[in-house]
């Protein structure tokens, strides 16, 4: 299969059509570049799967244009979830609802609920219209693999399994979106995002509510086969293909260790803004000191450095976990392995 990218003005009514027969289109989110099926028909859903190579135990995300058409897409729209998405839709904030029989069980893999977000991309939302049809999306690559931030990702991983490819330009958030379960009495943050938990705490005191937000601290493991309640959730997941370990800067010592070890191999570095990093370094790559540029950038040059040719990676993650680091050190924490002592 000849796979195209096409400029999204000019591919946009293309992909919609595609859309509708049941076909699949990459097209670009705020967050990352997704792989989109019609959200209501299996075969289309079975498909994303068999592109991806993704676990039928790991849901998918279904994008919708406008609260209005979450409600329809829900068969329950709780208060709390009506005060985050007048706060925070359009935008990086995926709710997990209770499932309307509108959408396919696969999409949901299998559970009675379902992942939605209404995204902000001019993109995303001209294609939602243009379909007709709610849209399931994961990222538009391999399962597991570093997630796509322009048209050339997805084109590299998946030219020859998919037509279309819209090309919206880079994505401007750069990891993929908070996931808060609401469908209990309190909200639980499932995967951080750019929507922050300080964030939708303080949109809970300002509509009036009580419930705190709390944050899933037990993390499904990869061999799992029951269905997870979100997408990622897998301990091993947006990671490079070549073997990539993750330091703070408290791991000097041990980093020191590893360097010695491994004196005679090709080492990419991956840090951060200010890191003084070792002269022995094959490749080395700097991220911004700032939250929302570091996470911008993040998949850009994991993918980057993942291609130099290098034997062993060596990531930086954040010391800092509050906002968007939160976000930043849990994809890194999933893409890596532990420094070895």
């Amino acid at each position: 299969m000849l796979t195209r990218i096409e400029p999204a003005d000019l591919g946009l009514q293309e992909a919609a059509e595609l859309i509708r027969r049941g076909d699949l289109v990459a097209f670009p989110t705020e967050t990352v570049y997704g792989l989109g099926g019609d959200a209501g028909n299996a075969s289309a859903i079975e498909r994303i799967y068999q592109v991806k190579g993704r676990p039928a135990n790991n849901p998918l995300i279904v994008h919708v244009p406008d609260v209005a058409a979450a409600q329809s897409y829900s068969a329950g729209f709780p208060l709390i979830a009506a005060a985050f998405a007048r706060a925070f839709w359009p935008g990086p904030l995926t709710l997990i609802l209770p499932r309307h029989d509108r959408i396919c069980p696969a999409v949901s893999a299998g559970k009675n609920t379902v992942a939605i977000r209404c995204p902000d991309h001019p993109v995303a939302q001209e294609l939602l219209q243009a379909s007709g049809r709610p849209i399931a999306a994961p990222s538009a690559n391999c399962s597991g693999h570093t997630s796509p931030t322009t048209a050339q990702h997805v084109s590299d991983e998946l030219g020859g399994r998919i037509a279309l490819i819209l090309d919206g330009g880079p994505c401007q958030v750069g990891v993929e979106s908070t996931v808060v379960d609401v469908t209990g009495t309190s909200p639980v943050i499932l995967r951080p995002g750019a929507i922050t938990q300080a964030m939708l705490a303080q949109c809970l005191i300002a509509a009036g509510f009580s419930a705190q937000v709390t944050v899933l601290t037990r993390h499904a493991g990869n061999t799992a086969d029951e269905p997870l309640s979100s997408p990622g959730q897998l301990e091993s997941h947006y990671a490079p293909r070549t073997a990539a370990y993750r330091f703070y800067a408290s791991d000097i010592p041990r980093l020191n260790a590893f360097l010695l070890k491994k004196r005679h191999q090709r080492i990419g570095l991956l840090c951060l803004e200010g890191f003084a990093a070792p002269p022995t370094m094959a490749k080395i790559l700097v991220l911004p000191a700032a939250e929302q540029a570091c996470a911008r950038g993040l998949y850009g040059a994991l993918r980057e450095l993942d291609a130099a040719g290098c034997d062993v990676l060596l990531i930086q993650c954040p010391e800092n976990s509050v906002g968007v680091w939160a976000a930043i050190e849990d994809r890194l924490r999933r893409a890596t392995k532990e420094l070895p002592v």
